[in-house]
């Protein structure tokens, strides 16, 4: 009988979670960011990543609250930690342009591979920058052409641009081996 209560408590608790978090996106829609964070900041506080990806960007933008890019931080490494994709971008966002932390390009690829990882074209793109420049990681056309043409793959104006430019600083052969590796790199990352 412990076990049915219990089990009827944590879908009560799920639901009470769900139903804030829609109230805090209908308010964030509005634009009433004083509400969201009220409606956000206890969900997130008991670890819900959603909750704390959004506790990150309002204070990251300034919404509702005075901006603050280390409290922007905190948030966003509590849901990054927990594999939350949109989180693990950001604080990737922040470590590239040392916002609330030391600029530290390691960190940034870090971030943003996991999330490239996942099928993200934005960080796909962001990676295969940090490749062409040589950031955080040692500079490598062939892997910057595959993560730019995985980012181009699902549609990234960006990643197609990036992609076509980083072809004109590479020989036949290297363009050759990153494409074999794009190839790779979808097979591994899209298995469903």
């Amino acid at each position: 009988m412990k076990t049915l209560v219990f089990v009827l408590c944590l879908g009560l608790f799920q639901a009470t979670h769900a139903d804030a978090l829609d109230d805090a996106r209908a308010a964030l829609e509005k634009g009433d960011y004083e509400a969201a964070i009220e409606l956000l900041k206890p969900i997130a506080e008991q670890g819900n990543t959603e909750a704390q990806h959004n506790m990150g960007f309002m204070y990251d933008q300034g919404l509702g609250v005075q901006r603050d890019y280390h409290k922007a931080i905190e948030w966003y490494r509590k849901a990054a930690e927990q594999g939350y994709a949109e989180a693990q971008y950001n604080l990737g966002g922040m470590y590239l342009n040392g916002l609330g932390v030391s600029q530290d390009f390691k960190e940034a690829v870090k971030w943003f591979r996991k999330v490239a990882e996942q099928g993200f074209p934005y960080a796909q793109n962001n990676l295969g920058v940090m490749y062409a420049n040589g950031q955080g990681v040692p500079k490598n056309f062939v892997q910057a052409y595959a993560w730019f043409d995985l980012a181009a793959s699902q549609g990234d104006d960006g990643g197609a641009e990036n992609r076509d430019m980083v072809a004109k600083q590479m020989t036949p052969n290297e363009i050759a081996d990153a494409k074999e590796l794009a190839r790779a790199y979808a097979d591994r990352y899209y298995q469903e």
